[in-house]
């Protein structure tokens, strides 16, 4: 069955904690943190500090996902903050493969994510080295985008990129009731999802379309 992870760029950030642990309840599989520098996309939110804050509210996995320019100043950070993903950008201004092996020091798992705009074939050289392809279905950098069609296509074309390999293949944006059962479909094993889930409580109910649909 496909892995809900709940983006907590949506959650009430006066309430991180409790929110964290009521996706825990809640069935959530992954905790999905998006990090922004205000410089790769337009926008801040959290840092390791808050990361590590609200670590002890849940086991699940956390996969952090860096939306940064510069992410090797902050790879160790989040490592030690308590990421067991740390997902980067292959349009980060950085050696791909150096930040690869930066989280793979860590003893972390390595996802690498690509923008609507970016070919699929682009992710063919790391792909022996990684974990884990996040494909954003929208523009990253704001919640609450409408899904991009043509992430459809990404996720199968990465799935044959894959192969036999075991990387799993993430979506991340716009997820609902009704884009999620054709993300699935195409051959998603997560499916990121945000102002879906938070939309009204309890957030099972959301959790469960989700996996369900």
């Amino acid at each position: 069955m496909v892995k809900i992870a709940p983006s907590i760029l949506s959650a009430d950030f006066a309430r991180l904690g409790c929110d964290v642990k009521a996706l825990d309840s809640a069935g959530a599989d992954w905790i999905h943190i998006d990090v922004m520098d205000g410089h790769f996309v337009p926008n801040l939110t959290f840092g390791p500090v808050i990361v590590e804050s609200i670590r002890s509210y849940t086991q699940k996995t956390f996969d952090v996902h860096l939306m940064m320019t510069n992410p090797e100043n902050f790879i160790t950070s989040f490592a030690k903050a308590g990421a067991d993903y740390i997902t980067v950008h292959l349009e980060a201004q950085s050696n791909i493969e150096y930040l690869i092996s930066l989280i793979k020091k860590e003893g972390k798992k390595v996802g690498l994510s690509i923008c609507p705009s970016t070919p699929v074939a682009k992710l063919e050289p790391f792909i022996p080295l990684i974990d884990l392809v996040l494909i954003m279905s929208v523009e990253p950098g704001f919640g609450g985008q409408t899904f991009q069609e043509k992430a459809l296509e990404k996720i199968v074309s990465v799935k044959e990129l894959i192969g036999k390999k075991h990387v799993l293949v993430s979506v991340d944006g716009g997820i609902n009731q009704i884009t999620a059962p054709a993300c699935k479909l195409a051959g998603a094993d997560i499916l990121v999802a945000g102002s879906y889930i938070f939309k009204k409580k309890p957030y099972a109910i959301q959790i469960q379309q989700l996996k369900e649909g």
